[in-house]
């Protein structure tokens, strides 16, 4: 009768009898040493049976002949077998192979040769293999050599499409998911995925020229708006191919306006700033909500779900100047991540199936944003890393290709550096805080001219604005003063039919407002502005003498205010006043001109929450900005810094206060302007109202005058 057995003999029935049999383990049998070639699978260590996603061990001619080995079979169950197998095993040192699959550049290079000594040190049974350029180029995939482990990432140049054949035909275990690596080179859909994942990502939207046959973009001095979706600048515009490095940062007009141009490092630079402003109108683009990070943002590194590695650096953005160390590399700060930030590092290595990843975190607001996934990634300076690296990724190789060894998981955490100073008690404290309240810099002469107005365009742009809902309007905005000035050439044109004392007033008022307006050729949004306020019963009375009685009719008081500008002596004083600020701090050495590098850790490693608060007026945005720039060791102009760095806020109450001030100095004013319109020379009683205290100034200066109202204009005439 037949045996059941497929390719049995007699004489292999013989042999199953003299076999030593296994209690417990029903159905399984060892040979006997001297026919140990005939040995089953799991007779080699490390020779594991084919399991979804696991890699094993390259077969070789001897081993073909073995009957083809149980599907399933418990770890507890190889342990068993091995345990009871009591034969000298001359197999024993074969190693597992894992291939490095990169073009040379990247297999070649520092971190990679650092980690892959510290695999070789580490792991006694692990054997790394470096694909050549001329193999991976020029071979087909059968001509490859066969691994157990296998590392491929793409790069410029790289085939990635044979890396998958090859992983096809050989199924080694994969470190980095290869056909995951396609799509991250698409920012649509790496951002689509995190949106569909919940990682937190800046508002976007893609503007796909090449295949969407309708694409409706509509651009303002200020805005964008992409297929229904509308971004106020600042915005970022990023190519929809993630290895284009154009991205581009468009600034508001009221800033400054222009943009900042990012591109791949070229040797100190990696951006610049240019006036230009128009959004690109050829190819596809992704556009962003601008985040200010503070002017840095950090590169989080993992190696697998469980370990992750974060860096600080200066925001390329910011100034485009690239710190260097003495090596030639990025000066990188290493911060702490947060739980939350360490689970958005989870998600991204689970959901994107990359164990070695890269990826851009930004700062902002107290959240964190992912704006950008760069797949395989190393980092370029730190030895711990390195050692963390190798044990990881050695760790994930020899547990998926021989988990019979029981290699345990590494625990490797980054240990926290805390910053202490020396105090003058002798005593290691840390800094907390430090809060500093400055002016302005050095400006040219404030200008202020007001006018009554009553036409109803000015009454139509005072609603369009909402200014009724307050009862004023302020307009800065260069559209708005665009139809300010509209309105006043309008006007003049008008006016130049007509004749009369009060119509020659009126038409000198909207002469210099049109003459101010059109100052610079364009409008900046920072060096001057228009007020509208409402008055409902016209112009109030000039002087308690004014006899006119008769009801007036709504008009709106017009205020032009313009000057008040930040010179450039305001300027360098405020850069020097940074520059001395960031030498108190420990690190600086009281040296005006060293780099204060203290401080400048502490700005990039997160270890304070600086925050840079001024009020709207472009004087003290630019004063805060060239603070700024002094104070960080910046570079270039000061509309970038402006954007990421200073924060708009409401800062009057630093000065002005909760009080009722403001009715207070509204009387105060009216009752000056009665005494100071009456031509007369000071009484006695005039002298008891103005200088109550009797202030020796004050009485010289009324002296002096005598008569107000002819000092006034005698100094006109």
């Amino acid at each position: 009768m037949a045996s059941k057995g497929k390719g049995k003999s007699p004489k292999d029935g013989d042999e199953d009898k003299k076999s030593k049999k296994i209690k417990g383990v029903p159905g399984f049998s060892f040979r006997t040493k001297e026919n140990a070639e005939r040995k089953p699978w799991f007779s080699f260590p490390g020779f594991l049976p084919k399991m979804q996603d696991r890699g094993r061990f390259h077969v070789s001619p001897i081993d073909k002949r073995i009957q083809s080995p149980p599907k399933h079979i418990s770890v507890q169950l190889q342990q068993k077998l091995m345990a009871a197998m009591n034969i000298e095993d001359e197999d024993s040192d074969r190693k597992v192979v894992l291939g490095i699959c990169a073009m040379s550049k990247k297999s070649n290079s520092k971190p990679m040769n650092e980690i892959i000594r510290r695999l070789v040190d580490n792991f006694e049974r692990l054997q790394v293999l470096v694909f050549d350029d001329d193999t991976i180029l020029n071979k087909p995939v059968e001509d490859w050599p066969i691994v157990n482990g296998f590392v491929s990432f793409f790069s410029h140049g790289f085939p990635l499409e044979k890396a998958i054949a090859y992983k096809n035909l050989r199924n080694p275990f994969v470190v980095n998911d290869l056909e995951m690596q396609y799509t991250l080179q698409s920012r649509p859909k790496v951002y689509a995925m995190m949106k569909e994942n919940n990682i937190p990502h800046p508002r976007f939207a893609v503007l796909d020229r090449d295949n969407e046959l309708e694409c409706k973009v509509v651009e303002t001095e200020d805005s964008i708006e992409v297929n229904g979706h509308l971004f106020m600048k600042p915005f970022v515009e990023k190519p929809v191919d993630a290895e284009d490095h154009n991205i581009y940062i468009y600034f508001p007009v009221q800033a400054g306006g222009g943009s900042t141009r990012l591109f791949r490092k070229v040797k100190d630079r990696s951006s610049v700033y240019s006036r230009f402003c128009r959004v690109r109108n050829k190819g596809s683009y992704l556009y962003e909500e601008f985040m200010p990070s503070d002017g840095t943002d950090v590169k989080v590194y993992t190696v697998g779900p469980d370990y992750q590695h974060a860096e600080a650096r200066k925001s390329p953005a910011l100034d485009g100047k690239v710190e260097r160390d003495a090596d030639g590399k990025e000066i990188r700060y290493p911060v702490l991540l947060t739980n939350r930030e360490k689970m958005i590092a989870r998600t991204i290595c689970k959901v994107f199936k990359q164990n070695v990843c890269g990826f851009d975190l930004l700062r902002a607001s107290s959240r964190h944003y992912v704006c950008d996934i760069n797949g395989f990634s190393f980092v370029k300076t730190s030895s711990k890393y390195y050692d963390d690296c190798a044990k990881i990724l050695g760790t994930l190789v020899m547990r998926a290709c021989c988990p019979q060894l029981h290699i345990p998981y590494p625990m490797c955490t980054a240990p926290e550096d805390i910053p202490v100073v020396q105090t003058t008690s002798g005593f290691m404290m840390e800094l907390r805080c430090v809060i500093a309240v400055i002016r302005h810099g050095d400006r040219t002469p404030k200008q202020k001219m007001k006018m009554e107005v009553k036409s109803k365009k000015f009454f139509d742009l005072f609603e369009k604005y909402g200014g009724f809902k307050k009862g004023h309007l302020k307009l800065k905005k260069p559209k708005q003063l665009q139809e300010v000035l509209d309105i006043v050439r309008h006007l003049l044109n008008k006016a130049e039919t007509k004749d009369g004392p009060e119509i020659g007033e009126k038409k000198a008022k909207l002469k210099q407002l049109k003459l101010v307006l059109e100052m610079y050729g364009h409008f900046s949004g920072i060096n001057r502005k228009v007020q509208l306020k409402y008055q409902p019963t016209g112009r109030p009375k000039r002087s308690s003498s004014e006899e006119d009685d008769s009801p007036r009719d709504p008009s709106l008081l017009l205020i032009l205010k313009w000057g008040g500008e930040l010179t450039p002596a305001g300027r360098a004083q405020a850069e020097n006043l940074g520059k001395a600020f960031r030498t108190l701090y420990p690190g600086g050495q009281g040296q005006f001109e060293a780099p204060g590098l203290g401080f400048l850790r502490l700005h990039s490693t997160f270890r304070h929450d600086l925050k840079i608060y001024a009020s709207d007026e472009g004087r003290v945005q630019m004063t805060a900005a060239a603070f700024t720039k002094g104070m960080l060791a910046l570079e270039g102009e000061l509309t970038p810094i402006v954007v990421q760095m200073v924060k708009s806020a409401n800062t009057n109450g630093l000065l002005d206060g909760e009080s009722n001030t403001s009715t207070c100095q509204i009387v105060v004013k009216e009752k000056l302007k009665d005494i100071f319109n009456q031509d007369k020379d000071f009484l006695e009683e005039d002298f008891h109202k103005l200088a109550a205290t009797n202030s020796i100034s004050l009485i010289n200066a009324m002296q002096f005058v005598k008569n107000p109202f002819q000092c006034v204009f005698g100094f006109m005439r």
